[in-house]
């Protein structure tokens, strides 16, 4: 006697494994966050000098009682003056690098500014710095002078690489 019995396949239990999906998943939204916290426009503060007389609003004459500017040259070589080159206020003279000389000075100019500013009805305004280093001039020269600006506080100066054919003499002759 032959029973006809079918033959049932059996029934594999399917599952798929979704850890390679979560995993791409995770770093797709990584992905698009970065790009999008890069893709922000980045703005920096434009500091522009403070004028001593005013007219409608615009500015004809810059403050130079606070301006100081660094000459950086070869050899560890510094001039600093105040004011504008042809009218000083401060004349030209050479400063060390270090806590005793261009820290030291920058200290004393900022407070003698800051006092100056006071009387003037603007007691926040310090002084601004423009940091000149010649073409001989290091690159460890300028970044020794941006630490003493951060060491001292002087937040508003400006990196500036032309000379005057004065600056240039001034630099010869120190």
């Amino acid at each position: 006697m032959v029973i006809n019995r079918k033959v049932r396949s059996r029934k594999l239990n399917t599952r798929v494994d979704l850890t390679a999906m979560v995993s791409i998943s995770f770093l797709l939204i990584i992905f698009f966050m970065v790009a999008g916290e890069l893709r922000k426009p980045k703005m920096m503060d434009l500091g522009v000098p403070d004028c001593i007389d005013e007219w409608q609003g615009g500015c004809y004459r810059v403050d130079e009682l606070r301006v100081l500017t660094l000459l950086l040259d070869d050899n560890n070589k510094m001039i600093s003056y105040r004011g504008l080159l042809y009218a000083p206020v401060q004349n030209p003279k050479e400063v060390k690098y270090g806590k005793d000389g261009i820290r030291k000075e920058l200290f004393n100019i900022d407070r003698k500014i800051h006092e100056y500013s006071a009387r003037m009805g603007k007691p926040e305004i310090g002084v601004t710095v423009i940091i000149k280093p010649s073409k001989k001039s290091n690159y460890g020269n300028l970044v020794d002078i941006l630490d003493e600006m951060n060491i001292t506080g002087i937040n508003s100066y400006a990196i500036v690489n032309d000379f005057t054919p004065e600056e240039t003499k001034l630099l010869a002759s120190k």
